[in-house]
């Protein structure tokens, strides 16, 4: 007995930020001196490096709660499903609700309870929390309640990814260009058939890796010191990812039983498209293969690195058939993987 995906919904934020929003952007080097390199210059190298040509963010009336609750419905929705009926509502974010103009993040209670008032549940034993994991959060949510299913404690399980990182930037580091706000969402059922979630694995690189992704003050020595924002090593994160993520993908498809010929699709977190295309180019050398035509989806150059939310939004778009190019068939053979801070890895098989 395994768990499958029987409903996906998720939330792309209307606001479009393109690469021009920043030429009046006061960027800094780490030690608060202004860069060299004008603003045009730089939001071209990092289209070149990243892929990013756009991002969203939320409005200012919405908070990432507010994200997760829309990818819910819809996800629920598209299940058919009695929301009653949800043993489990997992929610993995990283920041919690940061509202508009603050820098207070607020996760009590958790988002998942916030999720579960709003859709009105009363079941008390519908179980509501959240999981903090980095970017790999939502996979290791979903690999969270199929080890419910499997167990026999859950039938149904409802997993949210949404993320407001335009909220915890800081403005003054070029790297707040990566980020974007967005949420989706699962429901997972137990399932007798052929079908579902056929082997994962995760990992937790500490030892050296902890602080490659951190809470940091700002590049701006006359700002409030006392202030954290989002910031990354991001040669690290790039050298880490090449060397680990490939070989973890390997481990985990090897231990599903299937081949790399009968892989069909690789959903990647959708953090830098340079890093995604070589991250993806090793795993296929692994196999001694090249990278097969349209088997990686991108979107992170209209829609950003909105964090945990990037794999459930892009799999809700591809089975909507709002992806050109890219479609996923019955019986199709999928590979999901992240890569962020923590360091985490997770991946998982699934057979559609």
């Amino acid at each position: 007995m395994t768990s499958k995906i029987i409903g996906v919904g998720n939330y792309i934020p209307s606001e479009t930020i393109t690469n021009l929003f920043f030429d009046n952007h006061l960027f800094l080097s780490q030690d608060g001196n202004a860069l060299k390199e004008n603003n045009a210059t730089i939001t071209s190298k990092l289209k070149k490096i990243t892929g990013i040509e756009e991002r969203r963010y939320a409005s200012a009336d919405q908070v990432t709660s507010d994200l997760g609750l829309i990818a819910a419905q819809k996800a629920i929705e598209d299940s058919g499903i009695d929301p009653e009926t949800l043993d489990y509502i997992i929610f993995a974010h990283n920041f919690g609700d940061v509202k508009f103009g603050t820098v207070q993040s607020d996760a009590v209670p958790c988002l998942a309870a916030r999720v579960k008032h709003l859709l009105q549940i009363k079941n008390n034993f519908c179980v509501a929390y959240d999981v903090l994991f980095g970017c790999p959060g939502w996979i290791e949510g979903v690999i969270q309640a199929n080890a419910f299913i499997r167990s026999g404690i859950a039938k149904k399980c409802l997993v949210i990814g949404a993320e407001t990182l335009s909220r915890v930037v800081d403005i003054h580091d070029r790297d707040s260009m990566i980020y974007a706000d967005g949420a989706g969402a699962v429901v997972l059922e137990t399932t007798d058939d052929d079908s579902g979630i056929k082997s994962h694995l995760s990992a937790s690189y500490t030892f050296k890796e902890k602080d490659y992704l951190y809470f940091g003050k700002s590049y701006n020595n006359e700002g409030c010191q006392d202030t954290r924002y989002i910031k990354m090593d991001g040669r690290k994160i790039y050298e880490f990812a090449l060397v680990n993520v490939p070989d973890a993908m390997k481990q985990c498809l090897d231990k599903s039983g299937y081949s790399i010929d009968q892989l069909n699709k690789i959903i990647i977190h959708q953090a830098n498209e340079k890093m995604d295309e070589a991250i993806v180019e090793r795993f296929f050398q692994l196999y001694d293969r090249s990278v097969p035509e349209n088997v990686m989806p991108m979107v992170i150059e209209k829609l950003g690195n909105s964090s945990v939310a990037t794999i459930p939004s892009l799999l809700s778009m591809i089975l909507k058939d709002e992806l050109d190019l890219h479609q996923i068939e019955k019986g199709d053979i999928v590979l999901f993987a992240s890569v962020g801070a923590g360091m985490n890895i997770n991946a998982i098989v699934y057979k559609f």
